[in-house]
């Protein structure tokens, strides 16, 4: 190689991979597509991502291992992390970045990794002054840009937030719920406490706004908010429900967790990730087909609320997976320019400024103006 490219793409050949490098593309970043197969690289990069012709980047194939991951990043700036699920291939790349002194992104929604790299890793990038940003993704950022524009309004200490999207996930995401699902618990925030999600709970029936019928959704992992507004000294509570538009699919989802968790439940931990990502594989094993946004729909809705105050922000959008692929570009391209709000652990609205991701959104025509409506 020449001259280091600033930015890595970890996982690039993946539906989220390839979507950052596009992205990378749109914002005129040179970058390193690295994964394990320089085979599978080269053909997604051919494949699936437009105009890679006009990209400046390398495409690497390297180890999973602490070691080569570090000689790969030294040189560069930013670490862009696609590779699932977190909790158990997300340790070697947080290493790694440190040890080069990169900043380090990803996309997970798993809230026990968010809780690990908060507690062991946080305080270690702040003093390297670098950050730590898990969880950029629309399925996290979006709802938190929400919350954020409810959280102007003073005196509000409660979030309540739902996420939908249109579609399917990738075999990535499919992997990482069931192996979640099965090894990981789920917390909400309740007066600045972790508290535990049911496991036994069920489906919840929601009204969200936009549509008639009731939908159906799930705590799904307990996702990122409660772990990024818990050092928020406006937040008190958090609660998170997801789901997708896809009613059949949503009272599916429950049923397959069940079984998989029943079959699995005596097995010790490496056999039964096994087992897990084998039950996934079979539930989703080929590429989700590129977003069409008349399909891919996405909605955040935010009730926030406090003893004397209440706000609701919606922010209706499209192509879930390509608003996170934008969201980790403009992450590397802020960072290639300036540092960011804040250093170590923290999330993409901290990290960037919610104005500022929501002003990328909208510029490249994802999600529409927000209604955010206040009663105080």
């Amino acid at each position: 190689m020449s001259e280091k490219k600033p930015v890595v793409v970890y996982g690039a050949s993946g539906y989220t991979g390839r979507l950052v490098c596009e992205y990378l593309r749109e914002y005129n970043i040179p970058f390193i597509a690295a994964g394990r197969s320089a085979e599978k690289l080269n053909a997604a990069m051919k494949s699936n991502v437009a105009g890679i012709e006009t990209a400046d980047h390398e495409v690497v194939a390297v180890p999973h291992t602490v070691s080569a991951l570090t000689e790969l990043f030294k040189g560069a700036s930013v670490v862009l992390n696609t590779v699932g699920p977190f909790a158990k291939f997300g340790g070697e790349v947080v290493q790694a970045c440190l040890a080069s002194r990169c900043h380090y992104t990803d996309t997970t929604g798993e809230q026990d990794w968010l809780i690990t790299l908060e507690q062991e890793w946080g305080a270690k990038f702040a003093n390297a002054g670098l950050l730590l940003a898990p969880g950029i993704a629309q399925m996290y950022t979006t709802g938190e840009i929400a919350a954020q524009l409810c959280l102007e309004t003073p005196g509000l200490d409660t979030l309540d937030i739902a996420v939908f999207w249109g579609g399917s996930p990738t075999i990535a995401s499919t992997q990482t719920i069931l192996v979640n699902a099965a090894m990981a618990k789920a917390y909400y925030l309740e007066q600045n406490k972790y508290v535990e999600h049911q496991p036994d709970a069920g489906l919840y029936s929601l009204a969200i706004p936009g549509q008639h019928e009731l939908a159906l959704a799930l705590p799904w992992g307990g996702t990122s908010h409660p772990v990024w507004f818990k050092r928020d000294p406006r937040v008190a509570n958090v609660k998170v429900l997801g789901g997708v538009f896809n009613r059949a699919l949503m009272q599916a989802v429950p049923q397959i967790v069940a079984a998989a968790l029943d079959a699995t439940k005596d097995m010790r931990p490496d056999d039964r990730y096994a087992a897990l990502a084998q039950t996934a594989a079979g539930v989703m094993n080929s590429m989700p087909p590129r977003e069409n946004p008349r399909v891919n729909k996405s909605m955040d809705s935010v009730h926030a609320s406090g003893p004397l105050g209440r706000a609701h922000c919606v922010i209706y959008g499209n192509s879930n997976y390509k608003q996170t692929g934008l969201l980790q570009a403009y992450a590397a391209a802020h960072l290639l320019q300036q540092p960011p709000k804040r250093v170590g652990f923290a999330s993409g609205c901290q990290a960037f400024g919610h104005h500022e991701l929501l002003g990328q959104l909208r510029s490249f025509g994802l999600v529409s103006k927000p209604i955010l409506t206040v009663h105080d």
